[in-house]
């Protein structure tokens, strides 16, 4: 069986590697020059198994005027005519309900528990580097309401058996030492100790080799200028250079640009871009750095420990597809990064970069069959690719391959949206 997997960051590399151990001839099709050079190129780097959460959330529309008015705000909405972006945001706010929240997150936290059991299997197979470590994630409070509040947060990492901490200052100080500098400025935390992280970048390129290894074909350079159909299948990928690409089976894995060779020939997905902002800086100080990673409840922005690197992410910037890097996109994450890590990383070498994360408006990614038999799915997974990479890569892999997949599919495939 010949496959053709469209995209070449870590989820569409995450699922070649799958098919190619099941048997299956793989070529990957990619625009950029080498593997994980988009979204996947500098994420925040975490591997969010117990915050895997829709941010479609009671409570989140007026959070989130009150973020449109923050001085370094985490959230950003342009106002474009765009009928696409405004169908999106009112079906996002069509979940921001009880039912909805627990239903989405059902849903994710059933991909993401998959990803974190057969990560490590990955990661033993193949014996790749990509500066991983396993201590868990802080999420810091500022203030005794983020720290109440949190509450019904741990009410549902119970129910998914997702095992935590919580933390006062002092513990929060044990876990990651360099916040004693910091002290005044936070009350305690909650510790999702299953969680890890790692270099999404890092992992994606080390993958792609050993697929190369295996037999799988890159084609890099490969701009996709349509997908051909022709008596009710998949007939091949048009791309401008090579012209057309056929195999018998075809996974899109084109994060947020997937609707736009999608919807023409009438699989219309709601998976819209938000904008996100990182910063990469090297370590000056072990002792005044962040061990693992820490995530800023106030201004919702993570900071990762990579190696000898810090990696500083957040800020949801809904405005198109726009990947424009301005002057002061980084000023949140920077600030964060100084306020509360001063003496650990060089802020003047710090390397600005912006993505667009693929989301729909319930969260859950969209995972499998389509209405064309030999047409997969494999998108929408927002700020969780890196997460959900591995358990989303098998799970597809297995459907395309015709095994039976060892997590349910029921609410993950595109039928959600009629």
């Amino acid at each position: 069986m010949r496959v053709i997997v469209m995209g070449a960051g870590v989820i569409g590399v995450t699922t070649a590697y799958y098919l190619a151990r099941g048997g299956a001839e793989v070529v990957v099709l990619d625009r950029q020059a080498g593997p994980g050079l988009e979204t996947s190129y500098a994420n925040a780097g975490e591997l969010s198994y117990g915050m895997t959460s829709p941010w479609a959330a009671p409570g989140v529309p007026l959070k989130a005027l009150k973020w449109l008015f923050m001085k370094r705000r985490p959230l950003f909405i342009w106002p474009l005519i765009s009928p696409t972006m405004w169908m999106w945001g009112l079906q996002m706010l069509g979940n921001c309900n009880d039912e909805s929240y627990r239903l989405n997150k059902g849903r994710m936290v059933r991909i993401s528990n998959y990803s974190r059991d057969v990560m490590p299997e990955l990661i033993a197979e193949t014996g790749i580097e990509y500066d991983g470590r396993e201590q868990g994630t802080l999420q810091l409070f500022r203030t005794a309401k983020q720290m109440k509040d949190s509450r019904a947060d741990q009410e549902i990492l119970a129910e998914y058996d997702s095992p935590y901490e919580v933390l006062g200052r002092d513990a929060c100080i044990e876990a990651e030492p360099a916040l004693a500098e910091v002290r005044n400025k936070f009350v305690g935390g909650l510790r999702l100790t299953a969680d890890r992280t790692g270099d999404c970048r890092m992992f994606t390129i080390a993958l792609a080799e050993k697929c190369a290894e295996m037999g799988v074909e890159f084609q890099y350079g490969q701009s996709i200028r349509a997908i051909a159909v022709e008596n009710g299948r998949i007939a091949g990928v048009d791309t401008e250079i090579a012209g057309r690409i056929t195999g018998d089976r075809y996974v899109c894995a084109l994060g947020s640009y997937g609707p736009k060779i999608l919807n023409p020939i009438g699989v219309k997905l709601p998976v819209y871009p938000v904008k996100g902002y990182s910063v990469t800086l090297p370590v000056t100080d072990d002792a005044f750095a962040p061990q693992s990673t820490i995530m800023d409840e106030t201004h919702k922005v993570a900071i990762t420990r990579l190696g000898d690197r810090i990696r500083v992410a957040g800020t949801a910037e809904i405005a198109g597809y726009s990947n424009r890097l301005g002057p002061h996109a980084t000023n949140t994450v920077k600030h964060v990064i100084s306020d509360l890590f001063p003496r650990g990383g060089d802020i003047s070498k710090a390397e600005g970069w912006t993505g667009l994360r693929p989301m729909t408006p319930d969260g859950t990614p969209v995972l499998g069959p389509s209405r064309y038999d030999n047409l997969y799915l494999n998108t929408g997974h927002g700020t969780l690719g890196w997460t959900m990479a591995c358990g989303s890569g098998r799970a597809v892999a297995d459907q395309v391959l015709g095994k039976t997949p060892e997590i349910d599919f029921e609410g993950l495939t595109a039928a959600r949206y009629g």
